[in-house]
């Protein structure tokens, strides 16, 4: 029989990752979206300058945007204009999808935050963008149990071997 190889994320495309947000949050369902940019910001995304753990997702006027990441501009940027790291981002996804998810955030208490930003394989940025629903204390304690329980266990399997 032949083994089964775990799936695992291409991570040559990935750019930024939110690890707090699953630390925070339990994701119910993920979405892809777009991200309209400026050329200033896709050469920083390039050289790595971008950090989007402090932020989340703005829902207004049937329009997503995404709100608090930072994309730090290159010193080599050009001076005549301005650059402003934490500007609103707009979100590029389905009419179905903003629906979806303005429903879900008025009335199942959800909210909504990025996941992670990764390159398409056409070269564009992507945003994986979670509709999250928060985590008690409690929660989170027993989340990091049963991790560390898996572990445990994955290490005594190995050495029974």
């Amino acid at each position: 029989m032949a083994k089964k190889t775990a799936k695992k994320k291409d991570t040559s495309r990935q750019i930024a990752q939110n690890k707090k947000a699953r630390h925070d949050y339990f994701i119910e369902e993920t979405f892809e979206a777009g991200l309209s940019l400026e050329g200033w910001e896709i050469k920083s995304i390039r050289a790595g300058k971008v950090n989007i753990k402090e932020s989340y997702v703005l829902l207004k006027n049937n329009e997503a945007y995404l709100f608090g990441a930072q994309i730090t501009p290159l010193i080599t940027a050009s001076s005549h204009s301005v650059h402003d790291p934490l500007r609103l981002r707009k979100l590029l996804m389905h009419r179905r999808e903003l629906d979806r998810l303005m429903g879900q955030v008025d009335r199942g208490g959800y909210t909504v935050v990025p996941l992670d930003m990764h390159w398409s394989k056409n070269g564009k940025v992507k945003c994986e963008i979670g509709l999250a629903k928060g985590k008690k204390l409690h929660d989170k304690r027993a989340t990091e149990k049963e991790r560390e329980w898996n572990r445990d266990k994955q290490r005594i399997m190995k050495m029974t071997r």
